[in-house]
């Protein structure tokens, strides 16, 4: 289906329906960071509207269950795009809606969800996110993730003032209490606003897809764990993916080596969760456009290493 992107306009979008129907949405698809080119993020003005449209959508369908898998995205508006496209509405001292993006949060005065679909009543929303990250602080939704999504410095600091109004606002005007909620800062304060609009249980994304794949049994039975991502850096170790897999990993005693487009600050606190080694597939100096035109070939050299490693330590072990 259309969506709307993350700067308004139209992208290809879709999720999926499960048989029991599940509709499970995937932010980024009509929200992510990957819809836009480099010089197009802006993170004051990027929007979760399409993913607002997605679940009105699965709410047309029928689906009275539905599952946000948060990650990747363009955005720092709290969600409020999101509840926007679901009939909330966001206004300003003078009690004229706000318009869109994280930029337009300083300016909250109330939330009016009058309007709001009333579907959202009868339904169990739970949301996947796999950071702990708060809404706002220096480690909340703004200092850490905004600037990868466009924003310098100014605009930091104005993202997080507008995230604090946010919380603010959505206790004086719902009830809702989400300033130290873990998570409330993923996806740009994404979790917060699900967590306060839509009534969303917060889960660890890693341990709901590990439970349902089988994961740990898996891992249990493997000599080596290979894990990665595009970038692997101290956010890294805060919850994601890869720092699930190495906890796993070291709990059965198999060694887990990293494998990641690029490594940055922080990585080491990954060695005391279980990660053995970590290596980026960048062999060189080189820009993105290159490390991503040849990212097969680096990686299959990245992967032929992390088994040597492996073997030298298994024969190792033998002698």
């Amino acid at each position: 289906m259309k969506a709307a992107g993350p700067l308004g306009h139209p992208v290809d979008a879709s999720y999926a329906m499960l048989a029991d129907g599940m509709a499970v949405i995937e932010m980024a698809a009509a929200s992510g960071l990957p819809l836009l080119e480099t010089s197009e993020r802006d993170a004051l003005a990027a929007t979760t509207f399409g993913t607002g449209e997605l679940i009105r959508h699965a709410l047309d369908q029928g689906s009275r269950r539905i599952m946000i898998t948060l990650g990747g995205s363009a955005t720092t508006d709290g969600g409020m795009g999101m509840a926007q496209a679901l009939g909330f509405r966001f206004l300003d001292d003078a009690g004229t809606e706000l318009g869109f993006g994280g930029g337009e949060l300083e300016r909250l005065a109330a939330i009016d969800a009058s309007a709001a679909d009333a579907r959202l009543a009868e339904t169990e929303v739970t949301v996947c996110c796999d950071v702990t990250n708060p809404l706002y602080g220096e480690q909340g939704a703004a200092h850490v993730f905004a600037p990868q999504k466009g924003a310098d410095a100014a605009a930091v600091e104005r993202l997080d003032r507008g995230l604090r109004r946010f919380a603010s606002v959505l206790h004086s005007s719902i009830g809702a209490q989400v300033d130290l909620l873990p998570g409330g800062g993923a996806a740009g304060g994404m979790g917060a606003g699900c967590a306060a609009l839509l009534g969303a249980a917060l889960r660890p994304g890693f341990s709901l897809i590990a439970g349902i794949t089988g994961l740990e049994e898996i891992i249990a039975g493997a000599d080596l764990v290979l894990t990665g991502e595009g970038r692997t850096d101290g956010q890294t170790a805060g919850g994601k993916a890869p720092a699930g897999v190495a906890g796993l990993a070291r709990k059965h005693g198999v060694p887990a080596i990293c494998i990641s487009g690029g490594l940055g600050p922080g990585v080491d606190a990954l060695y005391a969760q279980g990660v053995t080694a970590l290596l980026s597939i960048v062999d060189g100096p080189m820009g993105l456009e290159d490390a991503l035109a040849g990212a097969r070939p680096l990686l299959a050299r990245a992967a032929e290493n992390a088994a040597r490693i492996y073997l030298a330590g298994a024969a190792g072990r033998r002698g």
